[in-house]
């Protein structure tokens, strides 16, 4: 039967396939609109299947905060290249995730969620059909706290937001300095007490290691080791790192510096790389 270009453009606007594959799924579907979009999703099942086994190391960092600045999300929708992520459909797809993402607790959630008739999952499944690269969820990161802030780092690569512990007249502008730093040196821990314990048991050893290659005296070795614990610490750690616009002082004390009762509680980083 003949299939008419306003059919298959209609068809478009509903799944966001391609438009040769619109019009072959409605030759299938002998002009159904409805059938054409079931066909279109198995299609974007079979792909999916097919690309399983591929890399999705592309995509976007989203975060959202809601009004009363206590509570923040952040996602990342992977997809296999550049390009696509680039694509303003694909932006517009995982800002819908994203709206979904602030009101769930759990990724699990969020993929049983609805958009439209479909669930998130099966919405990805579709969206590999349609755009032909294996489309999914890579990160889901929620904060809650008295103050949350946040920057996304620029091509929307990597997104960190940060807990204050009060809302201050400097919150806003410490919580994106912070977020800013957070998002540059991606540090292991908040503080030396938050660093876990298998990552400072191993660099003990490591450290350890070093100091009896060098032919150090097994003496003074236990002395050294706390030394360069403290400097990994300093590194590591986000309150004890170097503040990244005045490496004079460290985060703690540019925050302190903005209002003395003002502190860190927690963070967290997104990052497709």
């Amino acid at each position: 039967m003949k299939i008419t270009a306003t059919e298959v453009n209609d068809l478009r606007k509903s799944t966001g396939a391609g438009m040769m594959d619109c019009k072959k799924a409605l030759v299938e579907a002998s002009g159904d609109h409805e059938k054409a979009i079931e066909i279109l999703r198995k299609k974007g099942q079979k792909v999916a299947a097919n690309r399983a086994e591929r890399e999705s190391t592309e995509g976007l960092v989203l975060l959202k905060i809601n009004e009363e600045k206590s509570e923040g999300v952040i996602i990342s929708l992977n997809c296999e290249t550049d390009f696509v992520a680039k694509n303003k459909d694909f932006l517009k797809f995982a800002t819908e995730i994203l709206n979904i993402a602030k009101n769930v607790n759990s990724i699990e959630n969020l993929l049983d969620s609805k958009i439209g008739d479909l669930s998130v999952s099966d919405k990805l499944i579709e969206q590999t059909g349609v755009i032909g690269e294996k489309i999914e969820i890579g990160n889901f990161k929620k904060l809650s706290g008295k103050y949350i802030g946040g920057y996304v780092h620029a091509g929307n690569k990597i997104a960190a937001m940060v807990a204050l512990s009060d809302s201050t007249t400097v919150s806003e502008e410490v919580s994106k300095n912070v977020s800013m730093q957070v998002a540059a040196m991606n540090p292991l821990a908040l503080n030396e007490n938050s660093v876990d314990s298998s990552i400072v048991k191993k660099e003990t050893e490591i450290i350890k290691e070093q100091l009896i290659k060098e032919g150090r005296p097994e003496n003074i070795i236990d002395n050294i080791i706390v030394g360069k614990l403290k400097k990994f610490y300093k590194d590591n750690t986000l309150i004890k790192q170097a503040y990244i616009k005045d490496s004079k002082v460290s985060v703690e004390d540019y925050v302190k510096s903005a209002n003395k009762n003002l502190s860190v509680s927690s963070f967290i980083r997104v990052s497709l790389v």
